[in-house]
């Protein structure tokens, strides 16, 4: 089981009741670009790596010894392509898929600890022989060339969230930061219809990145819980990559969930205190349903010392009980909120 491989590796001391949520509840983390780093330089997801850079920036903060030393049940992987590029897209969104495709084969012939996911089921019996569950997530809708079939490619390839917008323009819509921000304009037509091929298709839509216009428009548009996969909130630190209160009760009326980033530029300063802060504020804006994990780790940033990689997660578990939340809610944090927003989208399989 995961709950042998919780430890500390100098990131504080973990109390035993984090380490029990761990074991009955292992993390679900919405958001993290390791396979853009496969893909480009062949890292090896299977292996245990050591940080190159100082304060951990950039990259080398996933893979699969140190997910299951933290506790991490399940993670989403980003699928990344350049937002500026005009074609192209959808094949580096199949090569990472590919990545992925083949780590998993090489686990199957060896220990069998990263497994492929598409639902809250398979991610339960992977969780229940303590292995991690991967699952696909694309940022940024200019990845489908303009295609909207393409949302049935990926499905079929086992993608299970859609991201709208990255760092600009595309034909679904505009950033709330980067090339062709547009603050008075939200979805487009192809956006609209887009929002609906992807639930069609058993896609969760992804709100991470997308301008405030726009992130209105879909949660009324949407008919499925939505996420939010990775993003700060202005409640608790002001900044542009932040979200309001307004957005945030949208969200939750709508039944999603938000994955709170770990980057202390967003967060506002360093340490485990501005994360729980953070989440504290979802909870008080949105209710407890609301909140989930969303580091962004492998996304070229600097991130939480506390949270410097994947296997610091009890870390925070262990904060946010001293903070005096209740188990019930950390749980759901972790965890549940997320599989919740899965689990109301059916998979189309392969």
């Amino acid at each position: 089981m995961l709950l042998g491989m919780v430890r500390s590796r100098g990131q504080g001391a973990i109390s035993d009741e984090a380490r029990a949520l761990h074991a009955e509840a292992p993390a679900v983390d919405l958001h993290a670009d390791t396979l853009m780093w496969s893909r480009w330089f062949g890292y090896d997801l299977l292996a245990r790596h050591e940080a190159l850079l100082p304060r951990h920036a950039f990259a080398g903060h996933v893979d699969v010894p140190r997910l299951r030393e933290g506790g991490v049940g399940a993670q989403y992987f980003g699928l990344v392509s350049l937002p500026i590029a005009p074609s192209g897209n959808r094949a580096v969104i199949d090569a990472q898929i590919d990545e992925l495709e083949g780590a998993v084969a090489r686990s199957a012939a060896g220990a069998g600890e990263l497994v492929r996911a598409d639902d809250v089921e398979q991610v339960r019996a992977a969780n229940g022989r303590g292995a991690v569950a991967a699952l696909l997530g694309i940022e940024g809708a200019h990845a489908l060339d303009g295609d909207l079939d393409a949302v049935d490619h990926f499905a079929r390839r086992g993608v299970r969230y859609l991201g709208l917008l990255h760092f600009s323009a595309n034909e679904a819509g505009f950033p709330a930061y980067g090339w062709g921000r547009r603050d008075d304009a939200g979805l487009t037509p192809f956006g609209r219809d887009l929002v609906r091929r992807a639930e069609g298709a058993g896609l969760v839509v992804d709100l991470a990145h997308i301008n405030r216009k726009g992130w209105f428009e879909v949660c009324a548009l949407a008919r499925l819980p939505l996420y939010c996969t990775h993003t700060g909130v202005a409640g608790a630190f002001r900044h542009w990559r932040n979200v309001d209160d307004e957005q945030l009760r949208a969200l939750a009326q709508n039944g999603g969930a938000a994955g709170v980033i770990f980057t202390p530029r967003y967060l506002g300063a360093e340490g485990l205190e501005p994360v729980v802060r953070h989440l504290r504020h979802m909870i008080d804006v949105g209710g407890e349903e609301l909140p989930a994990l969303g580091s962004d780790w492998d996304g070229m940033i600097v991130p939480t010392r506390e949270l410097h990689d994947a296997s610091c997660v009890p870390a925070l578990t262990t904060a946010l009980l001293r903070a005096g939340l209740a188990a019930r809610v950390v749980r759901k944090i972790l965890r549940d909120n997320a599989l919740r927003v899965l689990a109301a989208a059916a998979p189309r399989r392969a």
